[in-house]
């Protein structure tokens, strides 16, 4: 379960205040998977940026019975000195998992070949990419971060990515951002609309994208 209570977030730039969230109060039940819906800066990003953990909100909390992810597929917690095999077992370790069996997911799932145990500043943005979504899908979360999870690396592998993902759905809840709707479709079943500082959730996710369509349309 996660809790959203009298949540706000606001941004000052240049002397102009920006009210992304404005007081959203819901609680969503634990396995619920939503898709977090609006137009480019409504704030998807930013809300799941709070829910992870890495964001403050100005006011209100967010709550939470379970492990949530950070944002699957966000490489900025990885030291670059330490190769992608050093990383994965670091954070095995601060999560409480096998660090033998993670590195073996990882290595086998992220297709990084003999880079697995080179630094990962040597890395490109992909590999990166790829790096991190695999530790995320080889540890067990209650609620996954999601922002365009199939975007990383070629066809084949956000094939593989997405196949990975549903099944870890089957046990867990996610907050997913995407510009796909049939993809949202596949992974979601209820809809956060976020437009100018409001949230209104939808329980069914056709409702919640048509009223997105139709704020994009307007």
């Amino acid at each position: 379960m996660i809790a959203f209570r009298n949540l706000r977030k606001e941004f000052h730039l240049r002397g102009q205040r920006k009210i992304v969230v404005d007081n959203l109060t819901l609680t969503v039940p634990s396995r619920g998977s939503v898709a977090l819906l609006g137009r480019n800066g409504a704030g998807k990003t930013t809300l799941l940026k709070m829910i992870a953990g890495t964001m403050d909100p100005t006011s209100g909390e967010i709550l939470s019975t379970g492990t949530i992810s950070w944002p699957v597929g966000f490489a900025g917690s990885f030291h670059p000195d330490l190769t992608g095999a050093q990383n994965t077992r670091f954070i095995a370790r601060i999560y409480g998992v096998d660090t033998g069996d993670l590195a073996a997911f990882v290595e086998d799932f992220a297709e990084l070949g003999s880079s697995f145990r080179l630094p990962f500043r040597t890395y490109s943005a992909g590999m990166k990419s790829r790096l991190s979504f695999g530790v995320s899908m080889g540890i067990p979360f209650d609620t996954y971060l999601v922002d365009e999870v199939t975007s990383v690396g070629d066809a084949a592998f956000r094939r593989k990515s997405g196949e990975v993902f549903r099944e870890r759905m089957e046990q867990a809840g996610a907050f997913v951002v995407s510009h796909s709707m049939d993809q949202l479709r596949q992974l979601c079943d209820a809809g956060i609309v976020l437009e100018r500082g409001h949230a209104i959730y939808y329980e069914n996710l056709d409702a919640a994208i048509a009223h997105h369509l139709r704020n994009m349309a307007a």
